[in-house]
């Protein structure tokens, strides 16, 4: 990424992650937020896989091509997080969760 004299990237990350949200939120009417994993359960090997849930936590009916595409995109933006474990990007304040920290969070 570029950076501006003062060492600032051009773009911070936090810009890119509400474009991601804002993409997402066009290409998937509905969604409130997205399921990232490597562990597509129709693959026998590693294979980006996304589970797109509405405000009610309600399952989204998304093509395959789509949630793989909605997959690969969060897969880019976010190259750091550990994906070994799924992660969940809410849509609405563009932030990426550890999924098993989200289910402890509420109590399970």
């Amino acid at each position: 990424m570029l950076a501006m004299p003062s060492g600032t990237p051009a773009c911070p990350d936090t810009d890119r992650h509400r474009r991601l949200a804002a993409q997402l939120a066009d290409m998937i009417p509905g969604a409130a937020t997205i399921r990232v994993s490597l562990n597509d359960p129709q693959q026998s090997w590693p294979h980006p896989h996304a589970i797109v849930k509405d405000e009610s936590r309600a399952t989204l009916k998304v093509g395959r091509n789509t949630a793989r595409v909605a997959a690969r995109w969060i897969l880019r933006v976010w190259p750091e997080a550990d994906w070994t474990r799924p992660h969940t990007f809410d849509l609405a304040d563009a932030t990426l969760t550890r999924s098993d920290l989200i289910a402890a969070g509420r109590g399970r």
